[in-house]
């Protein structure tokens, strides 16, 4: 199932900018974390197996997260009402950003033509950014296992 994917940004560029409505009725900028490292992982869909198993694992290395100073932000095109019902269902502890016009995905370059069983389709990949205090991408993940993965981005911090 690894594929990789060609990326438009490379680590040391810097992260685009965005502002997306989130889980729980908020609005978060990447400009709010400024001074921080920010986990921002993008995932194809919610309550789908692969997402949720990558959800839990970044919840349930939160604490971790949270301790080493790093944000953890979701990203999918998911509407905010999926996003809380999401949240809910999993007590995720941390935000999913709502991407319906698709312009977070397309500035970090990891929506794109995905097939599935033989049918080719538009979709997220499951890439995932560790952006550095000062806005510049430190690392980037484009093979990414869901149970595994955020034990890899901690590793990094």
């Amino acid at each position: 199932m690894g594929k990789t994917i060609e990326l438009k940004l490379k680590t040391g560029d810097s992260a685009p900018a965005f502002t997306a409505a989130t889980s729980g009725g908020g609005r978060v900028s990447l400009s709010d974390y400024r001074g921080r490292n920010v986990i921002l992982y993008f995932y194809p869909k919610d309550n789908t197996p692969g997402c949720t198993k990558e959800a839990c694992a970044f919840r349930d290395h939160f604490a971790d997260f949270k301790k080493a100073g790093a944000a953890v932000l979701g990203v999918s095109p998911d509407p905010v009402k999926s996003h809380d019902k999401f949240v809910e269902a999993f007590q995720l502890p941390f935000p999913l950003l709502s991407d319906a016009d698709k312009k977070i995905v397309q500035a970090y370059g990891v929506w794109g033509e995905k097939s599935f069983m033989g049918r080719k389709y538009q979709g997220v990949f499951r890439v995932t950014f560790l952006i550095g205090p000062t806005g510049k991408i430190k690392n980037i993940w484009t093979d990414v296992k869901p149970e595994t993965h955020p034990a890899e981005v901690l590793a990094a911090l």
